[in-house]
């Protein structure tokens, strides 16, 4: 008897082959012969069938018997996670939003998904630490600072800080100004706009998603401690339990909490983290339950701020990374709670239903520098500290079906899925007096009593959808078609000081999405993908003559066609992409209209693996090759856009020594092109390249798997810019900074 059922969608179900016994009897000459047998028994009932064997008087008759044939796999649902590659560093797969998971050889885009093992190994605290590796993704926060934000493919994500990051496969829920890697088992980078997979970005990125994938309980026990050290003085410790409950272990537990305080190696800045995560989750026959809850707080004393500078200039040598402009009264304090409730239900082996709910809240109370503006080549600094109160509040939800159908030889993926999201700012600002500084020389100046502000509502969004695609599937798999809508509303509003309606919109888009996988070999995928961004549509600002008017959504286009080659235990990813996205801007007249446009071409090489028994290699390199198609300013076009460099190139090396096992090499670089910080390139900053070196050792104390750590970040102390925000603020790099820990399991 044959047991199968048919996967729906990225849900693996159990593959039951039981054969008992397998009879078959070749009767010659004797009509009869089956009518002398007794009666078989049913396999399922886990009775072996009663045929005897024939007689010397039967030479008619002879049997073939087989052994009993189990082959089981797990089963999960759409909360699985992917499979990790060979050497531990980079998963199989992603979650594509509502395409489920994706094995990367089935993906007709280029991602990427760094697993919880190397987030470990390179002792990261925050997701701009892990993506620092990869090649396509600059981090343009501030050593020290309170944000993180980033450039992908050349285009800026996360830096409006309303959720701009998803969190398992859903926006909203995501801490806003920074998130720590304590509590992700993977972080997934899809590069592209990803409006139609994941909805409309909160804040109208389209170079690419990040997408946090959260520790959830595990199928085996597990209590791990790991004790933590960075220069100057910041000690930390990190509490990782889970466990399995219930007669078939269908209830799970996991907890994540931090704690780490001291000094950071930028000097006279102190800073304290406290994170408790949780993740709760029920694994029914049909139905599966996950609840995830995350509170973190972060301070600092002394937080350090980006640059501007003044027109006209030439952007002084970076200073070192130790130098710290901010006064040391100043301070910051951000609170982010998450939540996120998932639910999935087998309606039968085929269809599967699935439902999100969840949001977030971030509050943040900071007495600081604002964005200090250099205002000569000899690095002399303007600046008005403030009172800053801001308050955001996202909920999301949605809901959706997948099944799995056939029609003739092509099976089809279908999924169905509406969305909403909803997000508030509140903020309130209060000014001190000017401070004058210097980059290379900071002055310190007397402690400013400034009054906290009142808090007032600033604006509203409401971004809904509903999308619909099909991936079709033939030759085995070989040959994948993709198609896909998605049909989105925005709202929004912004408010005055006296709470009314300053400005609104209220518009809708077409979203579309074309994926091709063909598979001319096993070990090779060749891709092509066009698919839109979608962004917010601008409004007047209140310098234009036509202040208020809103316009329509941006639709950024992409096409990209790349090849993946899978050589055993190693992987390599070519891309060549280009994104092109409208903006808007004044121009003559004191006219705001959206006549910009910025055109990113590039090519992409990305890999990761084994190259070599015990060495591993992660990076690649990106070629960019960014333009003003179009501006109001007519100087400007052709120009090279803010933050864009021609190079990015990384490589992270690792190495089992062969002297002493368990004992592990790492080292690597990171090089970043010169860019430009306006969009007349008329201010650039300089090219510069970090490496950083470290080593681990793991072995047993006891029976206890442990693991020693130790990681140089700029081992030869380089002075440098690191990037630069879209709107031209720009941030001093790591100084050479030292890290330990010891991981211990119980």
């Amino acid at each position: 008897m044959l047991v199968v059922s048919r996967p729906c969608g990225e849900r693996v179900l159990t593959l039951a082959i039981r054969t008992a016994m397998l009879n078959f009897v070749l009767v010659a000459g004797s009509a009869n012969a089956w009518a002398a047998a007794p009666e078989q028994q049913d396999v399922a009932g886990d009775k072996t069938s009663n045929i005897p064997a024939a007689t010397p008087a039967d030479h008619s008759t002879s049997t073939l018997t087989l052994g009993t044939i189990d082959i089981n796999a797990s089963y999960s649902g759409s909360t699985a996670l992917s499979e990790v590659f060979a050497g531990g560093q980079v998963a199989r797969g992603a979650r594509l939003g509502m395409l489920g998971n994706k094995d990367m050889m089935d993906t007709p885009f280029s991602v990427t998904s760094y697993t919880a093992k190397t987030l470990a190994d390179l002792q990261t605290v925050t997701v701009a630490d892990a993506l620092e590796r990869d090649p396509s993704v600059r981090s343009t926060g501030q050593t020290g600072g309170i944000v993180d934000s980033f450039f992908i493919r050349g285009f800026p994500v996360g830096e409006g800080n309303l959720g701009e990051l998803a969190f398992d496969g859903v926006y909203g829920v995501a801490p806003n100004y920074r998130v720590f890697t304590g509590y992700a088992e993977h972080v997934e980078v899809l590069k592209g706009p990803g409006a139609l997979m994941y909805g409309i970005s909160p804040n109208s990125g389209v170079g690419g998603v990040i997408n946090i994938v959260p520790k959830r309980p595990l199928n085996e026990d597990l209590t791990r401690v790991t004790t933590s050290y960075a220069s100057d003085s910041q000690v930390g410790g990190h509490l990782d339990v889970s466990r399995r409950f219930g007669e078939d272990n269908q209830f799970g537990v996991r907890f994540n909490g931090n704690l780490q305080g001291g000094d950071t190696a930028v000097d006279d800045q102190h800073r304290d983290l406290g994170i408790g995560a949780i993740a709760l989750d029920y694994r029914g026959e049909r139905l599966r339950l996950n609840l995830d809850y995350i509170s973190q707080k972060e301070s600092f004393d002394a937080p350090s701020r980006p640059f501007t500078v003044a027109p006209g200039i030439d952007i002084p040598s970076a200073p070192n990374g130790r130098t710290n402009v901010s006064q040391d009264w100043g301070w910051s304090d951000t609170k982010e709670q998450s939540a996120l409730l998932g639910a999935e239900y087998d309606l039968s082996d085929a269809v599967t239903v699935f439902a999100h709910a969840g949001g977030g809240k971030s509050d943040v109370k900071r007495m600081s520098d604002q964005v200090p503006r250099i205002v000569n080549e000899a690095g002399d600094t303007s600046n008005i500290p403030g009172y800053y109160k801001f308050n955001v509040d996202r909920s999301t939800a949605d809901v959706g079906i997948r099944g799995v159908f056939a029609t003739g030889a092509v099976t089809h993926t279908t999924t169905l899925m509406a969305t909403q999201y909803q997000d508030e700012l509140s903020r309130g600002i209060n000014n001190g007096t000017e401070v004058r500084s210097n980059i290379y020389h900071p002055v310190e100046v007397p402690k400013q009593f400034i009054n906290a502000p009142k808090v007032l509502r600033i604006s509203e969004s409401n971004l809904s959808g509903v999308a619909l695609t099909d991936t079709l599937s033939m030759l085995d798999d070989r040959f994948q078609f993709t198609l896909g809508l998605r049909r989105q509303d925005i709202e929004s509003r912004n408010y005055n000081a006296a709470g009314s309606v300053s400005s609104k919109y209220n518009d809708s888009a077409t979203t579309p999405l074309v994926g091709v996988v063909v598979k001319p070999w096993v070990d090779v995928s060749l891709y092509y993908n066009y698919v839109e961004g979608l962004s917010k549509g601008d409004i007047a600002p209140g310098s234009a003559v036509n202040a208020g008017e809103a316009f329509a959504p941006y639709k950024s286009k992409q096409h990209e066609i790349g090849v993946k080659y899978e050589h055993g235990t190693f992987m390599t990813t070519l891309a060549l992409f280009q994104i092109e996205k409208p903006s808007g801007e004044i121009g003559a007249g004191n006219v705001f209209s959206v006549q910009a446009e910025q055109r990113n071409r590039g090519i992409e090489l990305s890999m990761f693996g084994e190259v070599a028994q015990g060495t591993r290699l992660m990076g690649g390199v990106t070629l960019l090759d960014g333009e003003l198609t179009d501006s109001a300013i007519a100087a400007n076009r052709g120009n090279q856009p803010v933050g864009v460099p021609d190079v990015q190139a990384n490589l992270w090396a690792e190495y089992d020594t062969p002297w002493l096992e368990g004992f592990t090499l790492t080292g690597g670089a990171i090089y970043t092109d010169s860019q430009y910080i306006n969009q007349a390139n008329t201010q650039e900053l300089e090219s510069w390249t970090r490496f950083d070196a470290g080593a681990r050792y793991a072995t047993n104390i006891e029976g206890r798997p442990t693991t020693f750590r130790a990681n140089v970040q700029n081992v030869f102390d380089r002075e440098y810019w690191s990037g630069v925000a879209s709107y031209g603020a720009f941030s001093p790099g790591y100084p050479r900074t030292f890290e330990l820990s010891a991981t211990i399991d119980f």
